[in-house]
């Protein structure tokens, strides 16, 4: 990823694509919201361009065998910076280790271009608050968080209207807040994100198994509940349904 300023410009490796599926996804990159460097390859070819010259963003054709994804994921990992990798294909592609997402397989340039928007937001760090009143916690939580697949970037906060505060500037894309804290209470702190940032996706986390907790929650528009604790393969799995990365029709 290279950054001049607020320019940020991204190189996307496509694999195994078809030359029409390959068409869709240059239009789409052509048009994305930052700056794409396209180049598409078959699996041979790839594993050499990932060493040279790397890629923030892999996507894998669904088609190809096991033996060709696994070849180019572990030349992916093994690439500094490592690039997010993706599996495009029909409902129902086997997804290996090492895949952070499944998208469908576009129809349109159109289609297209929302994958490409979901590979970007994907890939561009996060802006993160963590919301708990225990300083072991939170330090917990952002442990927890900085070992995701994703890149974020956390800050933190011990009570509500600090967040309040923290959020009114506009610097966060997500929060993850205690639902049990003196004064403003994680529902009461939820509510008045949701009126005032409305485009702040909130993450509820709590300890207690009652289920009530996390249907009001949702009721209060919260994106996921996560019971504490949780782990970093729980938080990939929010993040994925935040980005879109859930297969589902465009």
């Amino acid at each position: 990823m290279a950054m001049s300023g607020d320019l940020v410009s991204l190189g996307m490796l496509m694999v195994g694509a078809s030359r029409s599926d390959q068409e869709l996804w240059r239009q789409a990159a052509s048009m994305a919201s930052v700056l794409i460097e396209f180049t598409a390859h078959d699996a041979a070819s790839a594993t050499g361009a990932l060493a040279q010259t790397g890629a923030d963003i892999c996507v894998l054709d669904g088609g190809l065998s096991d033996a060709n994804k696994n070849s180019v994921v572990a030349a992916a990992r093994a690439a500094q910076p490592a690039p997010l990798i993706f599996v495009c294909g029909p409902n129902g592609v086997h997804r290996l280790d090492g895949i952070v997402g499944m998208l469908n397989k576009p129809a349109s340039v159109e289609e297209a271009g929302k994958l490409v928007e979901i590979c970007v937001r994907a890939k561009i760090p996060t802006r993160v608050l963590v919301v708990d009143d225990s300083g072991t916690v939170r330090s917990i939580v952002r442990k927890i968080l900085s070992a995701s697949h994703f890149a974020l970037n956390i800050d933190d906060v011990a009570e509500g209207n600090a967040a309040l505060d923290q959020l009114r500037g506009g610097k966060f894309d997500m929060v993850f807040l205690d639902y049990n804290m003196p004064g403003l209470d994680g529902f009461e702190t939820l509510a008045q994100i949701k009126r005032e940032c409305t485009g702040v996706a909130v993450v509820m986390m709590s300890s207690t198994g009652d289920n009530g907790v996390a249907e009001r929650a949702q009721a209060l528009g919260a994106h996921a509940f996560l019971k504490k604790p949780f782990y970093p393969a729980d938080v990939d799995a929010v993040l994925e349904r935040y980005y879109g990365l859930n297969m589902t029709r465009i």
